[in-house]
């Protein structure tokens, strides 16, 4: 945006499905295909990112496509220049997670998102 300066960028990424096979197998099934929901190869996300030179940051808000009528994963990052020093980074990040549709499941699928999440902060 040239009135801004202000970067704007919007992809879809797709990375590979990481929910172990025990749960692809036991999960709801589609009752139009009879296919399991889960058992897909990729997943899709859509990321939005804001980079503004000006005041030094960045914000990027992503979330998932796949599986959109049971579950809802989103997440929301800021980079900005440390006010302790210049040369550092403030990194702040939230996300959401939510799970429906897959009966008792849910509570499983949803922590398993959770302990996977939380295994990207750390790295």
């Amino acid at each position: 945006d040239l009135s801004t300066g202000i970067i704007y960028r919007r992809r879809i990424a797709r990375c590979q499905n990481v929910i172990p096979e025990i749960l692809r197998k036991v999960t709801t099934y589609n009752s139009v295909s009879q296919v399991s929901v889960l058992k897909v190869p990729d997943i899709y996300l859509e990321e939005e990112s804001w980079l503004n030179m000006e005041k030094r940051n960045m914000a990027m808000r992503s979330h998932c496509l796949t599986w959109t009528q049971y579950a809802s994963l989103s997440e929301e990052s800021v980079f900005r220049e440390s006010l302790e020093n210049p040369n550092w980074t403030d990194f702040t990040q939230k996300g959401r997670i939510s799970v429906t549709g897959a009966g008792l499941l849910n509570y499983v699928l949803e922590a398993f998102a959770q302990s996977f999440l939380k295994q990207g902060v750390k790295k």
